[in-house]
């Protein structure tokens, strides 16, 4: 008879299980363990599970983020097919750029996983009841939530809920519908939590309240424009005619009725005790408090770590990529690559300390873009002229004052002005090969400490999955809906006044506007924008605009001669000016298709019960 093996890392075990054998034919692999074997100790079944959470990669902290195909920011270097999905030239042969966290093969062999996880612990009899209770609260969340991975990105999918063996004669799945799929993905959550009632697990791993909130994300979808055949169809020309739209979203039930368990289930989060950071003002924080407690909720520390329900965590003594976000992300006269740059079309966002819109014709705004923003602002970006960590030594001395320079200016050189480009400009003395394009550096998440040089070191910031305060904004949207604007307001300004901004006062679709822009600004790079745009169906006029970016040009004032730049109102006279990004490095357009991804030719080809998705 043939055994199955189960292939888990060495490094989870510490040990090396080997056999001495002399049949060759017999001898067990080295890597691998019997299944037999994994199923009947609980440490080798935990360390199974434990590679569940393998699925989830870094989180978003790849070098390439998802924030690059939205209205967000651009990815500063070529080829690496982003553009394919920027430029909606995305099809079944060529999709662009996947992340593994979201790639359907990859998916499924984790979905796989899970259900090789639960099958076997329904059979071991062996284990204390209470650890298979947990490790199959564990696999259900996993399984939840790379369903909802798919389901996200690609609608209704197949939904396979046992592991395939060779005794199986059939593996051809067909779709499920987007219905079944998302009651599928709320089963398992409520499955999990229950499971999982109690239990204090470590860092990372998945608990009630992670369940708890991957269903209140999951049924926030559930209610949305895209998800709603009526809705979807009288918004988009591919939607309707499309012959499957209940494979993308519902075509029965109320979207009131979906709307109230969206807000059901996020209020069950807003319940849990031992959540959330800094919810409790009265009236807005000052501005310097305000910019500190969204730093702290997105270095994880000083309290703000409440705010995490489910993490990505990362340690020094395992250097993965996730630590490597300054790097990837940091301005080139750091020595970094300058990767998912800001663009102006998501600068222009943030509103004015006032709660006011930031606007171009305002000539005191325009005279001075930078000043009396929202407190987020200024902890979220680098822009011209603010202060960042120290310089390496090899650059010090050009920039004593540590500041980010992204212009072209004017200096003094042998009696005479000459043009000086900035340190961290494409033509910076530094590094004249990455630099952003676009005028603006990523700073969220970037550990400000000095200790931490970017291009050398590694930093520690979690990867948040699920926050509080997205429950917070799940509520809000669904009171929004469902016509309760004076809750929805109460809970969004209590976001606002941590953040240091003033109340909310608006109603209706004005309110509906400012909760969207409010969730836009507090949950940046975070990857909620790339399905906020598609789910309330607003992709066309935000993530299918052109790139807009920063020129920065600082004259010197008559009289003043300086050798050394640093930003400085005194000696220059700044012009800011908004540019579209060269057509030749990013021409961005939006196609209705890219509602969803399409579903790859080669999974098409192997499955003749498959149905491509609208557009394609």
């Amino acid at each position: 008879m043939k055994k199955r093996y189960l292939i888990i890392a060495l490094s989870v075990f510490g040990t090396v299980f080997t056999s001495c054998n002399d049949s060759f034919v017999n001898t067990k692999p080295l890597d691998q363990l019997s299944e037999s074997v994994v199923w009947t100790d609980p440490s080798l079944a935990d360390a199974f599970v434990t590679e569940l959470y393998g699925g989830l990669g870094v989180g978003g902290f790849n070098e390439q983020m998802l924030a690059s195909l939205t209205d967000e920011a651009s990815f500063t270097h070529p080829g690496r097919n982003i553009t394919t999905i920027t430029e909606s030239r995305s099809q079944p042969a060529d999709p662009g750029w996947i992340n593994g966290t979201l790639s359907w093969q990859n998916m499924y062999t984790r979905i796989r996983a899970c259900n090789l996880a639960i099958e076997n612990l329904k059979k071991a009899t062996a284990f204390p009841a209470a650890t298979v209770t947990r490790l199959t609260g564990e696999a259900k969340f996993m399984r939840a939530y790379f369903y909802h991975q798919l389901v996200r990105y690609y609608g209704g999918v197949p939904i396979v809920d046992k592991s395939f063996s060779l005794a199986d004669t059939e593996f051809l799945s067909k779709r499920n519908t987007m219905k079944e799929c998302i009651e599928f993905i709320v089963k398992d959550c409520d499955e999990a939590a229950t499971a999982l009632n109690g239990l204090s697990l470590a860092a990372g791993r998945a608990t009630r309240p992670a369940a708890m909130a991957l269903k209140s994300r999951i049924l926030i979808y559930a209610a949305s424009d895209l998800y709603d055949a009526t809705t979807a169809k009288s918004k988009s020309a591919a939607m309707a005619a499309y012959t499957n739209p209940e494979f993308v979203a519902y075509v029965d039930g109320t979207r009131a009725e979906r709307w109230t368990k969206a807000k059901d289930a996020a209020k069950a989060v807003l319940d849990l005790s031992g959540f959330g950071s800094k919810l409790d003002l009265s009236a807005p924080a000052a501005k310097e408090d305000g910019s500190a407690n969204y730093q702290n909720i997105a270095l994880a520390r000083n309290g703000g770590e409440k705010d995490l329900i489910f993490a990505r965590y990362f340690i020094n003594a395992k250097q993965e990529d996730g630590g490597r976000i300054g790097l990837f992300n940091g301005p080139n006269g750091y020595h970094n690559w300058a990767g998912n740059a800001p663009i102006q079309n998501f600068v222009d966002d943030y509103e004015m300390m006032d709660g006011t819109k930031f606007s171009w014709s305002n000539a005191e705004h325009s005279a001075n873009p930078y000043a009396n923003r929202d407190p987020r602002f200024y902890v979220s970006l680098m822009y011209d002229g603010s202060t960042w960590k120290p310089r390496t030594a090899d650059v010090a001395a050009k920039d004593p004052l540590n500041q980010i320079q992204t212009g072209q200016y004017e200096i003094t050189s042998g009696g005479s002005k000459v043009p000086y480009f900035g340190l961290d400009t494409r033509k910076s003395s530094v590094e004249d090969w990455n630099g952003s394009y676009t005028g603006y550096y990523f700073r969220k998440f970037l550990d400000p400490n000095p200790a931490i040089v970017d291009q050398s070191t590694w930093q520690q910031i979690p990867w948040p999955f699920l926050r509080y305060t997205e429950a917070v904004f799940n509520y809000a949207e669904a009171c929004i809906e469902l016509g309760q604007d004076a809750e929805a307001r109460a809970w969004l300004n209590k976001i606002r006044f941590r953040s240091g901004m003033p109340a909310l006062t608006e109603s209706g679709d004005a309110l509906r506007q400012r909760y969207r822009n409010e969730r836009r600004i507090e949950m940046a790079f975070e990857e909620q924008r790339y399905h906020d745009a598609r789910r309330w169906m607003i992709a066309g006029p935000t993530l299918g605009r052109k790139v807009q970016i920063m020129n920065v040009i600082g004259t010197l004032k008559a009289g003043k001669t300086v050798t050394l730049y640093k930003y400085d109102p005194t000696s220059y006279d700044y012009q800011y000016k908004v540019v579209e990004m060269d057509p030749g490095k990013e021409n961005r357009a939006w196609a209705d298709k890219m509602y969803f991804l399409p579903i790859h030719r080669d999974e098409m080809n192997r499955n003749k019960n498959l149905v491509q998705n609208p557009g394609y």
